[in-house]
């Protein structure tokens, strides 16, 4: 068997060169546990990016995917299928969305909504000159349209020009929306909670005077909840915490626990008024297996109370993090929601990240100074204690530094 060290170059000669990965093997899992090649065990807190919320080697998920495997994969959506209708009626219900189309990712259900608010805008005036606010510091997606929305310069520079007639407005911050909004607008779209951005929550208020602009204007709100949503704040979705309740919602991540799948979902003024036949379409989206997926994903949501434990480990883990901001001068504060927490440092956190995984904790970052929390929303408090033990460790070799 090749050794770590051998993949690890076989990977760099064959692999494009768009990640600066950790430099670990990753073999398996159990629980919220990883191990490597070599049988070394992590403490996962990032889930696969806020993916994995079921934790890994899930029998009843496994076994769901393993059924549908030996049925059908795959029919393309010129015939309907059984899976993908059942995981419809469950989202809709968990959503209070009326309509569902799925997607493959993330970024492609935000292309859908994009282009699902441009086409609603359209049939009211014909014109095609509408615009989108979206949010500086956001970030939505690596694909053309995605990238568009996203507000930050660094990652769009390169790849000008973006599609047109995007503006950018900041977060929690009704004024500088308002200024921005024309004749011309046809969309407001944010994170409810900015993940790579530096987990930012959008404020109550914020949210209820953007609705309100809407509900006026017959502007379109578009919430992305594709990190921050399947419960990781403690709500199925974070907007439900306030009860805004977006005309078009982006979901992802979690929504299959490893299996690719996103969705857009509308409410049926925006299903009624925008994408017809022809307008949108996907070779895999909704296939029976991504759909298995979304079914048993959230019918163990349900049975296992997911939003519950959510809700108890989540200001388990806000207490323990203020303690760690009180006693290192050198983190200035925490922010998020439930199981979305980041540790904002007054220092870059690449090292410590890096320390954390050689003792065994698997942490990632949102931006340069922000350590970002995301574990699998099974974790316990003793989890939670676990990795602040191997945190706090690190942080002490980095104070003895300074």
């Amino acid at each position: 068997m090749e050794t770590m060290k051998q993949y690890i170059e076989e990977a760099e000669q064959a692999l494009l060169h768009t990640y600066n990965r950790y430099q670990v093997v990753l073999d398996k899992g159990e629980g919220v546990y990883l191990y490597d090649i070599e049988g070394k065990k992590y403490l996962d807190f990032c889930a696969g990016i806020a993916v994995f919320a079921l934790g890994y080697n899930n029998q009843t998920y496994n076994d769901a995917l393993k059924a549908q495997i030996d049925k059908v994969i795959h029919t393309s959506n010129y015939y309907y299928n059984v899976p993908a209708i059942e995981a419809a009626k469950k989202m809709k219900k968990v959503s209070q969305m009326d309509r569902v189309f799925f997607t493959n990712s993330g970024a492609e259900a935000v292309e859908g909504a994009i282009k699902a608010a441009r086409k609603y805008a359209y049939l009211k005036d014909g014109r095609t000159d509408h615009e989108i606010i979206a949010m500086e510091h956001s970030f939505h997606g690596r694909t053309m349209g995605a990238l568009s929305v996203t507000g930050n310069p660094k990652y769009r520079e390169a790849f000008e020009p973006m599609i047109g007639n995007i503006r950018f407005a900041k977060m929690n911050d009704f004024k500088s929306v308002l200024s921005n909004v024309t004749d011309k607008t046809c969309a407001i779209l944010f994170e409810t909670v900015q993940g790579e951005g530096g987990i930012f929550p959008a404020e109550e208020n914020f949210l209820k005077q953007v609705k309100a602009l809407c509900e006026e204007k017959d502007i379109l709100l578009i919430l992305d909840e594709i990190q921050c949503g399947m419960g990781r704040t403690g709500y199925m979705y974070a907007w439900q915490k306030y009860g805004v309740k977006p005309d078009i919602m982006t979901t992802a991540k979690a929504l299959g626990c490893g299996i690719p799948v996103g969705a857009f979902m509308m409410t049926e003024k925006v299903g009624a008024n925008s994408l017809t036949s022809g307008d949108h379409g996907t070779t895999y989206g909704g296939n029976p297996l991504a759909a298995a997926a979304i079914n048993v994903v959230l019918d163990l949501f349900e049975e296992n109370h997911i939003i519950d434990n959510v809700k108890e480990t989540g200001s388990y883990l806000e207490e323990k993090l203020d303690e760690l901001v009180s006693q290192y001068d050198f983190i200035d504060t925490r922010r998020g929601l439930g199981l979305m927490q980041g540790l904002v440092f007054n220092r870059p956190v690449g090292d410590i990240i890096t320390k954390a995984l050689e003792k065994g904790l698997i942490l990632i970052n949102a931006g340069t100074n922000i350590i970002r929390f995301v574990p699998p929303l099974i974790i316990t408090k003793k989890n939670i204690d676990d990795m602040i033990v191997i945190l706090k460790t690190c942080l002490d070799e980095i104070a003895h530094q300074a």
